[in-house]
């Protein structure tokens, strides 16, 4: 009875395997064999020799155990296979008594088993590549011709017709479904899989599969193949893979599997956004040099529509972003918003920032002698007028609170003059306000007072609710002294204060109002006003 050793990948490291004994690999110091590796569990994997096999089952070890790449809860190992824990691989070697008869020599694989066709990809084409099948030998291709010219015709033909299909589908799964349908449509295959990258992990995940019976459970790709497409940037085919010494895997033997395909999804930049595989379980030796070219064209086709289809979805969710910011924001900030990961998130941080209140003087009574829709009319060119302004600033518009506006500089894009910025938005307020009563006068509608407040302080500045709802916001002291000098300001007036002054770069003409000082504070806050501040100012664009 043989009795077999693990030997380390670099030959320097053997165990031996008692017969019919149990040994517990580990990290630990009370294990049968300890491996000091970091990817290793403290009791990682028990293994068995029994007769001329290794009984192997995995201890529930954080990083997993492989037998020939493909990882395993349990499993039996055979001489020369290989087998790894966490990340240390072995070999399991055979030993024979002394003086034993000598190892038979495998026996030679059956024609066409050590078969393996490869071609190199760039982009999802395949370069330079001449088929070694006669001109019309039948492969698993569904393309019927008389001729090698009208065989072409008719696959160019397919793929301009796959072409089409594919890049008019932008949802990604309906266009994986339409992948996997096309491949049953143009290829006599049995099963096909489709493996995308995780694009935060990078894993390859099995995605889709279909069976020609129907079934969907996803299939798990050969390990052997999927590391050979990936680490070479190659589409292959192996003819009765069970025997190809270079895909040799218990994967691939569990699966039966006797030929298969396999070609990389790569993007302009020739990254891999996947592979596409398909095999058939019972007829070796069956894909030709044609079938794959076709299935890297193919395959090229498949990526375009899935890069198109995750540009599409990037857009809806920047569109869907912008619409949303676009009521708070400018345009233009919106939009860079939108294109920053993350940009929606809970929380916030300190920051300082200028906040702007502005609100109308004697509202109430003068919309108890107007009808509603009159109210309605004249707030939305109101505040559209001012929001305008508020963009044109760099502002971010914050709220309406029932006629009052409020508006924020330095978040949350700040620049090194918000403060100026926020004191010109003001002016140019007070400017276009004096324009719409120009125009309501001549149509006879009543004038409006406006009375505007500015400060400048550190706040908290995020997103506040729920995954659900978010309101971007501001909370701190600056926020209410703002609106505190708004309620003082009298129409056509310009509040600020004192804090404000100190960070204006640009020179501003302003009196002391010595008999407005905010009570209510631990320090009173000195108010100043604004000279000027009804004529119209230049509008400034961001």
């Amino acid at each position: 009875m043989p009795s077999f050793r693990l030997v380390s990948s670099s030959g320097d490291q053997s165990f031996d395997l008692p017969p019919g004994r149990s040994v517990v690999i580990g990290r630990g110091v009370a294990t049968d064999i300890a491996i000091y590796d970091p990817t290793i569990s403290r009791r990682h994997a028990e293994l068995t020799a029994r007769g001329d096999m290794v009984e192997l089952k995995d201890l529930g070890s954080s990083n997993g155990t492989c037998i020939n790449g493909s990882r395993v809860d349990a499993g039996r190992l055979m001489a020369n296979d290989s087998v790894t824990f966490g990340k240390v691989t072995y070999k399991v070697r055979e030993i024979r008594p002394p003086g034993s008869e000598p190892l038979p020599l495998p026996e030679p694989p059956a024609p066409g088993g050590m078969i393996v066709r490869k071609l190199m990809v760039s982009g999802g084409t395949a370069a330079g590549v001449t088929s070694r099948d006669g001109p019309l030998t039948r492969g698993q291709l569904r393309v019927a011709a008389a001729t090698a010219e009208e065989r072409q015709a008719k696959k160019l033909s397919l793929l301009l017709e796959v072409a089409q299909k594919l890049t008019a589908e932008l949802e990604i799964d309906r266009l994986l479904r339409a992948v996997v349908d096309m491949t049953f449509q143009v290829m006599e295959v049995d099963r096909v899989t489709i493996l995308l990258r995780n694009e935060s992990t990078g894993e390859l995940v099995p995605t889709l599969s279909k069976s020609r019976l129907g079934d969907t459970q996803v299939q798990q790709v050969p390990r052997s193949i999927v590391d050979k497409v990936v680490e070479e940037r190659v589409a292959v085919v192996s003819h009765n893979a069970p025997a190809d010494s270079r895909f040799k895997g218990r994967s691939i033997v569990a699966q039966s599997v006797r030929s298969a395909m396999c070609s990389p999804l790569l993007d302009a930049r020739d990254q891999i956004l996947g592979l596409l595989y398909v095999d058939n379980l019972s007829a070796p030796g069956s894909f030709s040099d044609e079938d794959l070219q076709f299935l890297v064209a193919f395959s090229g086709l498949a990526a375009l529509g899935i890069k198109n289809s995750r540009f599409a979805e990037q857009s809806r969710r920047e569109a869907l972003v912008r619409s949303n910011f676009e009521r708070y924001f400018a345009p233009n900030i919106a939009a860079d918003i939108a294109q920053q990961d993350g940009a929606i998130r809970l929380g916030g941080d300190r920051r300082p920032i200028t906040v702007l209140f502005s609100d109308i003087r004697g509202f109430t009574a003068m919309a108890e002698s107007m009808g509603p829709d009159a109210v309605a009319q004249l707030l939305s060119d109101y505040f559209s007028e001012m929001v305008e302004v508020i963009f044109e600033h760099g502002g971010t518009l914050d709220k309406f609170i029932g006629d009052a506006v409020m508006a924020l500089w330095g978040a949350p894009i700040s620049h090194s003059d918000d403060p100026d910025r926020a004191l010109d938005a003001a002016i140019a307020m007070q400017g276009a306000i004096g324009e719409l009563n120009r125009g309501w006068v001549a149509s006879g509608k009543p004038e409006i007072g406006v009375g505007i407040g500015i400060s400048h302080g550190e706040v908290f500045a995020g997103n506040i609710g729920s995954h659900r709802r978010l309101e971007y916001t501001v909370i701190g002291d600056a926020v209410n002294v703002a609106a505190r000098l708004c309620a003082e300001a009298g129409p056509g007036e310009i509040l600020v204060s004192e804090a404000l002054l100190h960070v204006v770069r640009k020179h501003v003409d302003y009196e002391y109002v010595p008999e407005l000082g905010l009570k209510g504070k631990t320090q009173a806050v000195q108010v100043y006003r604004v000279r000027g501040g009804g004529d119209a100012a230049p509008r400034r664009t961001t």
